[in-house]
């Protein structure tokens, strides 16, 4: 995915009710959209870099989105409304080898009425639902991780996916780790000991777990290589 426009660079002040970043851009400050809910977490530091897209649009009142943090040395993507946008390019261009040469992928598919899949994929009359989750933690130079806080919805999302193969659909939990310089993956279960715990469950069921990191860069970010899943 190629970003809209350039990016504008700027120093982190502080991020403050979920959705607002204050940014220094040269002498100026301004506040940006930040398009992600979570928790950020190792990434908000004051003084780190970041860079912004700008957007011309007169109905919005910021002027500004957050897309970059650049946090120990590594560039991160945090728009999670990217996501799903990487990912489809993804399955589009056959970028991720476990699923490449699909004959349809569809978009936000409910699987029930309170339940809905990033895509459902159709290859070879097998039906597959794919379900995305964006990575941002790393608390060590290689290994990124999830999830950066307990998730509910996640686990729902595992339980969910369980469900899904019994009904005889195949299904994938892809982690898509926004983060340069990963060389493996890891659930933080420390962090959400229940996420775990349907982890495993979701893994013995038979749902298949991938993550692939991204390449990076103020022009653009993809899907680059997949990463080594390092949990028991």
């Amino acid at each position: 995915m190629e970003f809209t426009k350039s990016l504008v660079k700027g120093k982190l002040i502080k991020r403050y009710k979920r959705f607002f970043t204050d940014v220094k851009l040269n002498k100026e400050i301004v506040t940006a959209h930040c398009p992600n809910t979570g928790s950020m977490k190792g990434l908000l530091h004051e003084g780190n870099e970041v860079y912004l897209l700008p957007n011309n649009d007169p109905k919005r009142k910021l002027k500004y989105g957050l897309e970059i943090i650049k946090s120990r040395n590594n560039f991160v993507g945090v728009n999670t409304h990217m996501a799903n946008k990487i990912v489809h390019h993804a399955l589009e261009n056959n970028l991720i080898n476990e699923l490449k040469n699909s004959d349809s992928i569809r978009s936000e598919v409910f699987f029930n009425k309170e339940t809905r899949f990033d895509f459902l994929i159709e290859k070879k009359k097998q039906k597959i639902f794919v379900e995305v989750k964006n990575v941002t933690l790393f608390r060590n130079k290689d290994t990124a991780e999830f999830p950066d806080a307990v998730t509910d919805r996640g686990s729902k999302h595992l339980l969910t996916l369980i469900d899904a193969i019994n009904r005889g659909y195949k299904a994938y939990l892809f982690f898509l780790v926004q983060i340069q310089n990963m060389k493996y993956f890891k659930i933080a279960k420390d962090i959400d000991e229940e996420y775990y715990a349907n982890y495993l469950l979701a893994k013995k069921a038979g749902v298949n777990f991938l993550a692939y990191k991204c390449d990076i860069s103020s022009k653009k970010i993809f899907v680059k290589k997949k990463l080594k899943i390092i949990n028991d």
